[in-house]
């Protein structure tokens, strides 16, 4: 039988206690490493919610009408100006975040304008080429909400809101900050752009060494931003631009003291006579058959269907955005025909310029049927025809605006260029 001395049991018991008390330590030290993480972790996300908080909730557009002031472009050779813009995540950005850039683009532009729009391509793909050549690319937009008419955005589905432009960013996937400069225009008069879009390129020093337009082709797939590239690819190579000054054709920039025109015309649009005529199932048979050259909305409604009555306004800014093109909204009421005057008299609020019909008898079954026979009845009711009758929009229920634009839009009797 083997004998066990104290002395071994003793120092046998004091390791297993040591080793007890370095595992408990050891235990200690990975839980508290893993509490660390975990809330290391939880500042991580709550800082990168935080920060997508601020970035989408941070800013609010205030666009503000202005005193005139001149406008003078840029000289070559001039100092590029500093700014401080929200771009369309609510980033905002300064001169000297692009301080890496051995050379810096500047383009203003916009989201209604038929040539700024005939451009972005051009931009988006400038940039993919040139952003491993030391080139960053900067877009602004200039106009002011106040000096820009219905009128004038018909080659688009937007306005020049800062709301339009996270959507137009969101929909070409631009690839370069898209920076707000409506509220007063402050940052883009230093630069005197005179149409959207204007591009002023700018050298390590930040001095202007070409301003102007990107090619002398608007049409897309015409031309390449070719007097873009040459500016850009000899300030790389540290030659002269040999042409650094070229004219910007484009829309006219609107500065936020151009509210008088517009003023002008949305009077004159209020002050416009307002008719009201009735209609028969054989002339709206007639209307659905599209024997005109354009597109056309009909919008069926009532003045007792709330959906209808909130929608409404924004049926007539349609017309008014696209009523120069090859389009045309009719307004046609499914109220009874003893409520004539009671429709005249909404239509007059809504300042509805624009063929207004009432239907004339009480078959509201043969109204469905006139219309669409696959219409199962609920208001309102929107149709978009071509020439010819083919129904190439409609929806039962208030419509999607901007999808609604966007079908107007993108049909190719339309277009966005010109």
């Amino acid at each position: 039988m083997k004998t066990v001395y104290t002395s071994d049991k003793h120092h046998a018991a004091n390791l297993m206690s040591r080793l007890k008390v370095i595992i408990t330590l050891v235990l200690m030290m990975l839980f508290i490493m893993s509490a660390l993480s975990c809330k290391r972790r939880t500042m991580t996300d709550k800082l990168a919610r935080l920060e997508t908080d601020s970035l989408s909730d941070g800013f609010k557009p205030n666009p503000q009408k202005v005193a005139e002031q001149e406008v003078r472009n840029l000289e070559i050779g001039g100092k590029a100006a500093d700014f401080n813009l929200p771009d369309v995540t609510g980033r905002y950005y300064q001169l000297r975040d692009f301080d890496d850039a051995a050379v810096l683009v500047v383009i203003f532009t916009c989201n209604h304008c038929p040539t700024a729009q005939a451009y972005e391509d051009r931009i988006i793909q400038f940039t993919n080429d040139y952003r491993d050549k030391g080139v960053s690319v900067v877009a602004i937009m200039p106009n002011s909400a106040y000096s820009l008419l219905l009128e004038e955005c018909g080659y688009s589905d937007l306005d020049d809101t800062y709301e339009s432009m996270v959507i137009r960013a969101s929909d070409k996937k631009f690839n370069f900050p898209y920076l707000y400069d409506g509220d007063d225009g402050a940052a883009s008069i230093k630069y005197g752009p005179t149409a959207t879009p204007h591009a002023f390129v700018f050298n390590k020093n930040r001095e202007l060494a070409y301003s102007g337009r990107l090619d002398a082709s608007e049409k897309p797939g015409t031309a390449n931003a070719d007097d873009l590239r040459a500016s850009v690819d000899a300030v790389i190579s540290g030659r002269p631009v040999p042409n650094p000054v070229n004219k910007a054709f484009g829309c006219s920039v609107k500065w936020g003291w151009k509210t008088d025109w517009t003023d002008k015309v949305n009077s004159d649009w209020n002050n416009r006579p307002v008719l009201l005529e009735k209609i028969s199932i054989n002339e709206i048979s007639e209307l659905i058959a599209n024997r005109s050259q354009k597109l056309r909305l009909i919008n069926v409604w009532a003045t007792w269907c709330g959906p209808c009555v909130i929608e409404y306004p924004e049926l007539v800014n349609i017309h008014r955005m696209y009523a120069d093109r090859n389009f045309e909204f009719i307004s046609l009421s499914a109220d009874k025909p003893e409520s004539f005057e009671k429709v005249l008299e909404f239509l007059k609020s809504r300042h509805s310029a624009v063929q207004n019909y009432i239907f004339g008898t009480g078959d509201t079954y043969g109204l469905i049927e006139a219309i669409d026979p696959g219409w199962k009845g609920a208001l309102p009711y929107s149709i978009l025809t071509e020439p010819g009758g083919k129904v190439v929009y409609s929806v039962q229920g208030t419509v999607d605006i901007l999808a609604l634009k966007k079908a107007i839009v993108d049909h190719p009797l339309i277009g966005r260029y010109y």
